[in-house]
């Protein structure tokens, strides 16, 4: 006890609680911002180490250069939507993203020149309301397409019938001007074949890819065009809600957009994580 008139010295105690553990998110977005930027150097780093037309490709695959003027009402690109033209070949058009512009001109050029070529010749009236061209981000499709009573192969074999070889010369002719690669495939029905253990769809789609592939090599594309040769059976169907139906038989070749291919590659090689 102080007596009194003493001086004193008073100490107070303050007891602080324990902040709780903050439970915010804002880290997380820190932590997407950093993991993003991360991202884009890895990316601008990869870049500086290819050659131009890998950037190229790169920069077209984020560009989107829209859809070239339309010439006229049954050109290539005429209208956004498929379907058969005034003059019956059939024709479809899809917005081309991320293509680049001179590359996009050069296909849409090529599919022109083909769809002109099967319409001034008498000989494929039969058969040119069949062949369908697709302007996509992956390149440039063409289609022979089987109908009912209508074939480019002779039934269940790989043998080319009616102007089937004359057809995929002239396209040879074509797209063998252009400097990109080069993919065709096979596609079937789900017909199965009878005691089918050694020759089924998977075989009969190889085949008929690969008897496209041989009138094509010889008749216009270029040395080393051509990379692929596929057979995918019925796994593609065209008609997904009647794999019976004689559209799902086809012969696709794929002129394939050098962006694409680009991209494809890098992926394959690594240098682009899948």
């Amino acid at each position: 006890m102080s007596k009194p008139g003493q001086d004193h010295t008073v100490i107070v105690v303050r007891r602080h609680k324990a902040h709780q553990a903050h439970r915010g998110g804002a880290w997380k977005v820190a932590y997407a911002d950093f993991v993003t930027a991360m991202m884009a150097f890895f990316l601008v780093m990869w870049l500086a180490a290819q050659d131009s037309r890998i950037r190229q490709a790169v920069a077209g695959y984020f560009q989107d250069p829209g859809l070239l003027p339309n010439e006229r009402s049954n050109s290539i690109l005429a209208s956004g939507r498929g379907g058969i033209d005034s003059d019956g070949l059939t024709v479809l058009s899809r917005r081309p993203e991320g293509m680049l512009e001179a590359e996009q001109r050069a296909l849409v050029g090529a599919a022109e020149h083909i769809r002109q070529k099967l319409l001034n010749t008498p000989e494929f009236a039969s058969l040119r309301d069949q062949v369908e061209v697709t302007i996509t981000a992956e390149g440039l499709r063409i289609e022979l397409v089987d109908k009912s009573g209508s074939s480019f192969f002779d039934n269940g074999s790989s043998v080319l019938r009616g102007e089937s070889e004359r057809i995929l010369t002239t396209i040879a002719q074509e797209i063998g001007k252009l400097e990109n690669d080069v993919v065709i495939e096979g596609h079937t029905d789900s017909r199965q074949y009878a005691g089918g253990e050694r020759f089924g769809n998977w075989e009969l789609s190889a085949d008929r890819a690969n008897a496209a592939r041989r009138v094509m090599v010889t008749s216009g594309l270029r040395k080393g065009q051509l990379r692929a040769v596929r057979g995918y059976a019925d796994t593609e169907l065209r008609i997904a809600n009647d794999p019976l139906d004689p559209r799902n038989r086809r012969v696709s070749i794929v002129v394939r957009s050098q962006v694409a291919a680009a991209l494809e590659a890098a992926v394959r090689e690594g240098k682009i994580p899948r």
